[in-house]
């Protein structure tokens, strides 16, 4: 194995550098699309990572969180009856057992998030293989919290799930949309964060349209449909650029018109929930422009890390005064464009060093880690379930879903270590903030 030097330790504007040229391991469908099985010897089941301090790095704040989410379960561990208790209200169960995954499906998610979901884990699989413990974990794939606190007592069911918020025990993590979502034609994200940084360069942020530009679906909550009130009108003055948007008209229109790294023109953009939280928020945040965040119920696992006034600017979402508050911070930002762009790159800055997918894959890896220790049982391969693989997942697919498979795979173990994760927040300091 051929030694090189590492070019930079420098986390924050590098992407991983690895140490050793590594075999590569590519997508190996050796039953054509018909692969159905995973094949055996094929991929290493552990790897010595390079543990020279000068390659490891400090995981970002929000890795604290990780702590908290499982706080419910700190006292008691995780019982198979906990687990089973959730089971009516997830999509699917995941097995991990010696590296080897498998699946027990309940219910079809919405398009392909399930999918796209399992895809991320496995490719963690693949990244560190050997590291993630035994593990047996539920799932859920829909947009609002399901593990409300007035309905269960601690401890909970412990449930996986996108999004998280002050009245719910839902575990925060990543995803779908960081591996794509071919069904918008939004591409995986380590790509699509390079395409919106070539974009960021096409125009300044003083030649930036001076107004609040927001586009997405108005049908799925009332809180954007209000928001669409804020446009030029009798009674507003032009400060917002809303624009609903028919996704059945972009996808006939094949997405000529919500190319993400193409919506980076103006100098704010508008961050609202839809159904519960939006994937938009770090497309959003991307973009260089100061960010104005609608006071959202719900978070994702690295937005609780977000400061207002030096990441984004908070307005309210009470629809008496959301639109004057939009006007407010326009009519700021213009009157202080430095400041103004400030922001708006800390945010940008926030993603690009902190939501690096190295992070993200650390991010799984650590929770999984944590959980694992506090299941009380052994996990078992339920009857029915099926062993899966990048194989057997992506070998079938055609189009888009097949296009980002391969492009989001990771085709060779890390031989860097995980991140370094902080202890966890002392006492009711997570709750508080």
């Amino acid at each position: 194995m051929i030694i090189f030097k590492a070019t930079s330790t420098n986390v924050s504007k590098t992407t991983t550098t690895f140490r050793r040229k590594q075999t590569q391991f590519p997508l190996n469908c050796f039953n054509g699309s018909m692969t159905s099985t995973c094949p055996k010897d094929y991929y290493p089941t552990t790897f010595e990572q390079d543990q020279d301090s000068s390659t490891t790095s400090t995981c970002p704040e929000y890795f604290k969180w990780i702590h908290e989410d499982l706080k419910p379960w700190k006292r008691t561990g995780i019982t198979k009856e906990m687990v089973e208790r959730g089971k009516n209200i997830s999509y699917f169960r995941l097995v991990i057992i010696e590296g080897k995954a498998y699946l027990e499906k309940y219910v079809d998610s919405y398009q392909t998030r399930d999918v796209f979901t399992i895809w991320g884990i496995l490719q963690l699989l693949r990244l560190y293989p050997g590291n993630i413990p035994d593990l047996e974990l539920l799932f859920e794939t829909g947009d609002r919290t399901v593990v409300d606190k007035q309905h269960f007592q601690i401890p909970p069911p412990p449930i996986f799930h996108y999004c998280g918020q002050k009245n719910a025990y839902d575990i925060v993590f990543p995803d779908w949309s960081f591996w794509g979502w071919a069904e918008l034609a939004i591409k995986p994200w380590e790509a699509l964060l390079q395409n919106i940084e070539e974009g960021n360069k096409k125009i300044k942020w003083m030649d930036r349209l001076p107004y609040a530009f927001w586009k997405g679906n108005t049908w799925v909550s009332h809180k954007r449909y209000e928001l669409t009130m804020c446009n030029a009108s009798d009674q507003h003055d032009l400060y917002a650029h809303i624009y609903p948007l028919d996704w059945d008209k972009e996808i006939e229109q094949r997405f000529r018109n919500t190319k993400l790294e193409d919506q980076c023109i103006h100098r704010y953009k508008i961050y609202v929930e839809g159904v519960a939280w939006s994937v938009s928020e770090k497309y959003i945040l991307a973009c260089d422009s100061m960010t104005l965040l609608i006071e959202p119920i719900y978070y994702d696992f690295f937005t609780r890390s977000l400061v207002p006034r030096q990441h984004y600017w908070p307005i309210s979402s009470n629809n008496q005064s959301m639109c004057n508050d939009i006007k407010y911070a326009v009519h700021w930002g213009n009157a202080n464009p430095y400041k103004a762009e400030a922001i708006g790159k800390a945010g940008t800055s926030f993603i690009e060093e902190n939501l690096k997918m190295k992070f993200v894959y650390d991010y799984m890896f650590h929770l999984l880690i944590e959980y694992a220790r506090l299941l009380r049982f052994e996990p078992t391969i339920p009857v029915g379930a099926i062993e899966i693989c990048s194989e057997n997942f992506a070998c079938p697919m055609n189009g888009l879903w097949r296009e980002y498979m391969v492009k989001s795979m990771v085709k060779s173990p890390s031989d860097i270590p995980p991140c370094t994760m902080a202890s966890p927040y002392d006492g009711d300091e997570g709750e508080e903030q």
